[in-house]
Parts: C-alpha cells; sequence; structure tokens
C-alpha cells in the first residue's frame, strides 16, 4: 500500500490516494476501521436519514448508503448520500447494476463525486424476484467488475465509456464486496483478484460468524498477495436472539452462523445483550487475522447498539474515528444559497405589491 499521508484538508487529494475521503486516509496511514451500513428509510421525510445516521457519529470512519437492498424500493442510495454530505457525514455510496444502464450510472457517479462522495461500493445487485415487485424490469447492463472498471476509467482516464471525455474526473475511493462463506470456497480468493484487477481498492465481506473459515480464506488471501493490493474489511452483525439467526440460516444465501454460536444464543438470559457481546468478540478475534484492515458492522435495526459494540471490542484503542467532515466550500455554498433565496423572496414580494 501506499503510505499514508495525513492531510486533515479535504479539498485536496494526498499523494498515492485517489480521493479526498477520511475512509481512505484511515486505511492508507494503517488505522483499523470500522464502516457502518444506514438502512434506508421508506419516507422522503430527511430527518429520518438523520436520526438513523447519528448512532454512528464519532464511532465510525463511513457510512454505507444502500441502494435498493433484497430488491426491495427505499429511499435511493443517491438521496441518502446528498443528505450525508449536506451535513458532513462521509458516505459510501453503494451502486447495484439491476435498475440502471451505464448511461445513467456513469451519470449518477458524476452527480456523487460532485455533492462530496468519496467512496463508491460497486454490486451486481439482487435479482427483482428477490423483492417485493417481482414484475420490475431488471437491466444489469453492468455487473459489479464491469461497474469497477467503468467508474475506474472515468476516474483514472478521465472519459466515459463512450471515449467521450470528461472535463473534471470524479475522485473516488472505488469498493466491492466478497463472500468467503459462500462455496465454491476455493473459487473465493480467485474472484477477489479480479475485483482488484478491475479497480477495487477495498472491500466489505458479508458477515461473519465463523471466525475459522475466515482465517482460512484470508490466509490464500495473504499468500495470493492481495491484502497488498486491497484493503479487507470483514463484515460483523450483533444477532437480536437464536429465532433470528436461525431465520438468517434458512433465508438468507451465504450466511453461515455455526451451531455453538446458536447455542450460545439460546442459553443466554438476555439474547439481545448476548448478540452483541459475540459480535464485539468477533471484531476482537478478527482484528488479529493478518491482512484484515478493518470491520463493516451491519446491526439492522440495532443501530443504537453501534457505539457499544464498538467500545466493547476495543479496536478503537482510544482513536476517535469519525466525525462530520465539513466540505470544501460548504459555508460559501449555504450562504449563496442564502441570499439568493433572499433575493428570490424580496422579487416576489415585490411582484404580489405591484399585483395589488
Amino acid at each position: 500500500m501506499n503510505p499514508a499521508v495525513d492531510v486533515e484538508d479535504f479539498s485536496i487529494v494526498p499523494p498515492g490516494h485517489t480521493s479526498r475521503g477520511r475512509l481512505e486516509r484511515v486505511l492508507r496511514r494503517g488505522d483499523f476501521a470500522v464502516t457502518a451500513e444506514l438502512n434506508p428509510p421508506d419516507s422522503a421525510d430527511p430527518d429520518r436519514v438523520f436520526e438513523q445516521a447519528e448512532p454512528f457519529e464519532g464511532w465510525v470512519d463511513g457510512i454505507n448508503a444502500t441502494d435498493g437492498p433484497g430488491a426491495n424500493c427505499h429511499m435511493s442510495s443517491a438521496g441518502i448520500c446528498a443528505l450525508l454530505t449536506r451535513v458532513g457525514y462521509a458516505p459510501v455510496m453503494q451502486i447495484t447494476c439491476r435498475d440502471r444502464n451505464r448511461i445513467a450510472i456513469q451519470g449518477d457517479v458524476l452527480g456523487a463525486a460532485a455533492m462530496g462522495v468519496s467512496n463508491i461500493l460497486c454490486l451486481t445487485g439482487d435479482g427483482v424476484q428477490a423483492g417485493d415487485q417481482p414484475g420490475a424490469k431488471p437491466v444489469f447492463d453492468l455487473d459489479c467488475m464491469s461497474l469497477l472498471e467503468t467508474i475506474r476509467i472515468m476516474r483514472d482516464e478521465g472519459r466515459f465509456l463512450s471515449g467521450r471525455r470528461i472535463t473534471e474526473a470524479p475522485k473516488l475511493f472505488l469498493g466491492a464486496a466478497i463472500n468467503p462463506f459462500a462455496p465454491p470456497f476455493e473459487f473465493r480468493p480467485l474472484r477477489l483478484k479480479k475485483k482488484i484487477e478491475a479497480g477495487a481498492q477495498f472491500v466489505q465481506s458479508q458477515y461473519c460468524f465463523d471466525v475459522p473459515m475466515m482465517k482460512a480464506y484470508m490466509s490464500r488471501i495473504v499468500d495470493m498477495g492481495l491484502d497488498e493490493k486491497c484493503f479487507i474489511l470483514v463484515g460483523v452483525g450483533p444477532l437480536a436472539s437464536a429465532k433470528a439467526a436461525r431465520w438468517i440460516m434458512a433465508n438468507v444465501p451465504g450466511i453461515h452462523i455455526p451451531d455453538a454460536v446458536i447455542a450460545r444464543l439460546e442459553g443466554a438470559k438476555n439474547q439481545k445483550r448476548e448478540g452483541r457481546r459475540i459480535c464485539a468478540e468477533i471484531i476482537r478475534e478478527v482484528r488479529q487475522i493478518k491482512g484484515v484492515a478493518g470491520v463493516h458492522l451491519m446491526a439492522y435495526r440495532q443501530e443504537e447498539l453501534v457505539a457499544q459494540i464498538v467500545e466493547e471490542s476495543g479496536v478503537l484503542a482510544g482513536r476517535k474515528p469519525w466525525k462530520k467532515e465539513p466540505q470544501p466550500g460548504d459555508q460559501a455554498l449555504i450562504e449563496a444559497a442564502a441570499e439568493k433565496a433572499r433575493i428570490l423572496r424580496k422579487a416576489v414580494t415585490q411582484d404580489k405589491e405591484g399585483k395589488s
């Protein structure tokens, strides 16, 4: 990896970096990174987004804004990112290939970069049959590999796939997803290699409840030298109960929960608290695995537990990783918008007075 340059001027891209964002800086300087996932609301109320993001502040280095998870409609990832960047948060914008073609996606990338988004996670996306509108028409013009390559070309070569030049290339840190817990296991490291070659600089894994399986995967990753080319964040999350764990095993492909974990939850007086403890323990364990650069904490409908889990895990070691990041020029934009609104109100008032 390139050496870190801890420059807190977020208007510039530090040497060896491809974005202005904090997540890339944290990873490149060797800190153990923590990211979390914001579940999109079924609402047009911006306060719902701010309320869900608030528990993360001061505890994580980035917030994932999901893009139609499970092929269900929610507030868009782009919309959430627009809200989060407006108040200074640093989101990871997820883009799936299910719903938009390459023209729309490339436009979204430029729009996201213009809003101050520094991190994009590239996903193929669940099929429409997985969601509550199976009659929707899927697009899949690109997949995760070609999406990574597309955005890398836009960033590094300053051009669209058509060859047309981009006047100001987006400055982005590119990510992808991995699943070490789904067969064929021997293929998973090779797939990561392909994603890195396509442009992935960081990856976030599916939920890890089986640490020995993660160790076996990472052993192959290290042997192939892939940990030197990509930052690997292990997916973790609290289980609310043994019943929830069994439901996940039966209904969510690619997640393996060992019987011992379920038995431990069943034997606990407070299963939700035990699930939190198990999550903190897993974070401590995966931190010791060679090649692991951080964790991605997915606390679905348990966002209030994130701070407790991170604190209990001890992975921050006194580091306060994340606060709202005012974007360069934000204050000037706010003042300009206020002045424009004042002028508009004055013009409307004068127009009404002239008609009366």
